[in-house]
């Protein structure tokens, strides 16, 4: 961490190992604009919830704690109140990280003690309106259950990671639900326990009930799972192929800039957290199964969805103990961390 001085304050700077600036000024000032559309849809809707959900969101991250190493300058976030907030880009964040090192530590075990392979699987459904949104997911995640629990799937594949993410097509207003899925299977998958794309498309369809042929993505993903820490962290996507499909798949389900065009409340920016508020609420929107659901347990990781999203990575506790403290805090005047 480095101060940069303006006037008579001091601007947090807080750069990774490889020099990169973590970009808290930014998520907190995407985390106020979507504040500012849930007050909107209090006054289009005048429901209380959207005001109290309103609040909690421009309280999020208003004061950041550090630990930093006094010989090394080693910085660790030891403090701070997030809001949780499924729609929230500062907790959107905090999770991909927390999500993105959580599964890090489950590939690198399963390879130990497995020695699988792996797969990195899409599931889509047509696009829907945002009034059909919430069902649609309802119905997916049954319909992911189901392909799971068939027996050509079932005795190929050894366990899953599910991730859902969500899109829109803001030309046209609709919502696009789909599923990545990192797969572990045994070695001899690619012999005669292999599932074509034609046969995951139509298992698909099957596990769906949809009338007409879904679009289904499979692709091996290749590549040791040797993935450091540090670039989890600073969302570093330039490395060997199994490191990005856990990077890719690790994403929240939906990314702010995709939800808010521009910088204004607008309606259809409004009607946008209005859709994607309702359909999210209260879901589970990650999961584990099989071996990774197991290695999870074993390695007692943690919710990295509604669970504490100060600690990402295990603390160290020679840094805790040889460090000093520095506490940052929003200015809204000036719409950036200030050194206290």
């Amino acid at each position: 961490m480095s101060y940069s001085s303006e006037s008579n304050y001091s601007i947090l700077v807080d750069e990774t190992a490889t020099g990169k600036k973590r970009d808290w000024k930014g998520k907190k000032s995407r985390s106020d604009l979507m504040a500012k559309h849930y007050e909107g849809l209090k006054e289009r809707i005048g429901a209380p919830y959207y005001s109290k959900k309103a609040q909690r969101m421009f309280e999020c991250a208003e004061q950041l704690w550090f630990k930093r190493d006094q010989e090394t300058g080693k910085l660790k976030l030891y403090q701070a109140h997030f809001c949780k907030g499924r729609l929230c880009p500062m907790c959107a964040w905090r999770r991909s990280l927390k999500i993105a090192y959580h599964n890090k530590l489950i590939v690198e075990q399963a390879n130990r003690q497995y020695h699988c392979a792996w797969l990195f699987l899409t599931l889509t459904v047509r696009n829907v309106n945002g009034g059909e949104l919430r069902q649609m997911i309802s119905d997916m995640m049954k319909g992911f259950n189901r392909l799971m629990k068939y027996k050509r799937v079932d005795l190929t594949v050894l366990g899953y990671f599910r991730a859902l993410e969500i899109t829109k097509n803001h030309e046209e207003h609709t919502y696009h639900p789909h599923f990545h899925v990192l797969l572990p299977v045994k070695r001899n998958y690619f012999g005669k326990s292999y599932i074509s794309q034609k046969e995951w498309t139509s298992l698909w369809k099957k596990a769906m009930k949809l009338d007409y042929t879904p679009i289904v993505h499979i692709q091996r993903v290749k590549g040791k799972a040797k993935i450091d820490a540090e670039q989890i962290e600073s969302e570093v996507r330039e490395a060997m192929e199994e490191q990005k499909a856990v990077l890719e798949i690790s994403k929240y389900p939906v990314k702010d800039a995709d939800i808010l065009r521009g910088n204004k409340v607008t309606e259809a920016n409004l009607d946008t957290v209005y859709y994607l508020d309702d359909a999210l609420s209260s879901r589970r929107l990650i999961g584990y199964g099989g071996i990774l659901k197991e290695i999870h347990k074993e390695l007692n990781l943690g919710d990295a969805e509604d669970g504490d999203l100060v600690k990402i990575e295990e603390e160290d506790d020679e840094v805790a103990n040889a460090a000093f403290e520095v506490m940052a805090y929003w200015h809204p005047g000036i719409k950036n961390y200030i050194i206290k």
